[in-house]
């Protein structure tokens, strides 16, 4: 039972779920309901509790950035009115593509994952950078840094470009690179305009089934899947950001990575949730 009259339930992810037609699958549903549910992840744990109104927050700034970003994207025509009413505002009703299995990762500034990797080998993803960088610095231009999408419950993989091209041919790699470059240069340009600095990004790709055309999917820009940070605050030297990086922190602070992860206290759920908030209303004013 998937709680939506017409809807089968046909996969449950960390922080979305698909719904495809009563009685059909996703191999063979033309459309599907990709709704963004309230649950939160961090270091490939699903946490509790959850962000109260994270996902409708997530879904209107991915709605957001595909209108200004003007590129094919995965919405089926008359999405809107064709949408449950149970899920509306959360819920986005999409052309099912063939997914890739790239994660499509810009980075304009080296922190997180990429500082780790860069600390070890010198290079983010086999892309060499300066030597001595710190955490939170501009990199000399932006940077695509593919991961390697795992099967469920496995962790992603940061992968070179090379690797790319043996996964989806070297036509398809460099349109992915080309098309993800391209997406933060815009996107960093309008973010800057309301005193933001996009950090990173993390893009996902599909092909339409139908035409062939290579799609933007998923979510777009938003706090799960971008860093943001506040650009008065980063030119005195401090990283505010309106992110999960609160969730990340207060984490890594309080879990050593073993067993199950520890609840979030009600503080660290409201502060996430009021920045997701005043992100928005920082880019949408």
């Amino acid at each position: 039972m998937s709680g939506l009259p017409g809807w089968d339930l046909a996969y449950s992810g960390k922080v979305r779920d698909l719904y495809v037609p009563a009685g059909s699958t996703l191999d063979a549903a033309p459309e599907m309901l990709m709704v963004a549910s309230d649950r939160v992840s961090a270091f490939d744990q699903v946490l509790e509790p959850v962000i109260p109104g994270k996902g409708e927050l997530l879904t209107t700034l991915t709605r957001w950035w595909i209108e200004r970003l003007g590129l094919p994207d995965q919405l089926a025509p008359d999405a809107d009115a064709r949408t449950p009413e149970a899920v509306r505002g959360r819920a986005m009703l999409v052309r099912t593509l063939d997914m890739l299995p790239v994660e499509c990762v810009v980075r304009g500034r080296i922190t997180g994952s990429g500082l780790k990797e860069y600390r070890q080998t010198g290079a983010i993803s086999g892309v060499a950078l300066p030597a001595g960088l710190e955490d939170g610095d501009l990199l000399p231009e932006p940077i695509y840094t593919p991961a390697w999408k795992a099967p469920q419950g496995q962790h992603d993989e940061n992968v070179s470009f090379e690797r790319t091209v043996e996964l989806v041919g070297a036509a398809r790699a460099a349109k992915l690179r080309d098309v993800s470059l391209s997406v933060f240069a815009a996107a960093a340009a309008i973010a800057a305009e309301a005193g933001l600095v996009l950090a990173d990004t993390k893009l996902e790709l599909g092909v339409d089934r139908a035409t062939g055309e290579l799609v933007l999917a998923d979510e777009v820009l938003t706090s799960d899947s971008s860093r943001y940070w506040d650009a008065a605050a980063l030119a005195e030297g401090r990283v505010e950001s309106f992110d999960k990086q609160i969730v990340r922190d207060w984490l890594a602070a309080h879990w050593d990575g073993e067993g199950e992860a520890p609840a979030l206290p009600d503080d660290v759920v409201a502060r996430t949730s009021a920045r997701y908030a005043e992100l928005i209303a920082r880019l949408t004013d």
